[in-house]
């Protein structure tokens, strides 16, 4: 008799087990940024497969104007445990309408898509909102290394507005992942070139594990 409730215990003991493993709720994590986190994000999904699910917001999150403009559309659509965020590369792009070079790209005689003070705006904005309107546990994640032939970007201005942009994290009291000093390195093995932003599909997922072992010790 004992063996038998012995027996039976323990294979109620597993049956709950295997219950609650199953139904355990895997955080959701919304990654919204332009095309260097659409291309990193597939390793960042397979990466925590069994520990997270993870999404992108649809399509580029281009600038923070943009983010601006569509936040509210991009996190309504789920009940997000992490929302990672990054806006940078399209605000300190230079842009002229006769430009022949791919979106117009020209830093000698464009425009700046946002100043610093207007990227500082915006980013307030939206973290603003974004602590309005989710309970999420916020990531921002600086801009990525800008090389120096890069048709409308300044090196230089990647680090100016990381700056900027940790400034207003630190206000609010939101995480920052600070990628820009890892990403030149790998940039400089699997980029597309000294003249774009991009990366080869190796760079990718380089900064997908950069990015994925991050987000795996805040889930945790």
């Amino acid at each position: 008799m004992k063996k038998n409730r012995l027996l039976v215990i323990t294979c109620s003991i597993t049956a709950l087990l295997l219950i609650f493993g199953f139904t355990e709720k895997q955080p959701k994590i919304l990654i919204i940024g332009d095309s260097i986190s659409l291309g990193y994000t597939s390793t960042v999904k397979e990466m925590l497969k069994d520990k997270a699910i993870v999404s992108h917001n649809k399509g580029n999150a281009k600038h923070s104007g943009y983010g601006l403009e569509n936040l509210e559309t991009w996190i309504q659509k789920d009940d997000y445990d992490i929302i990672q965020f990054n806006w940078g590369l399209w605000d300190l792009c230079y842009r002229h309408p006769d430009s022949k070079v791919q979106g117009n790209r020209d830093k000698i005689n464009g425009t700046i898509t946002f100043s610093l003070e207007e990227y500082e705006q915006n980013l307030e904005a939206i973290v603003r909102l974004l602590k309005e309107k989710t309970n999420a546990k916020l990531i921002f994640v600086t801009t990525s290394y800008v090389p120096k032939e890069e048709a409308g970007r300044f090196t230089k201005d990647a680090r100016k507005y990381n700056k900027v942009a940790k400034k207003v994290m630190k206000k609010y009291s939101v995480q920052v992942n600070d990628i820009y000093k890892k990403s030149k390195p790998i940039h400089k093995k699997y980029g597309q070139g000294n003249n774009d932003v991009h990366y080869q599909k190796k760079g990718y997922q380089e900064l997908g594990k950069v990015i994925a072992t991050y987000l795996e010790d805040e889930i945790r």
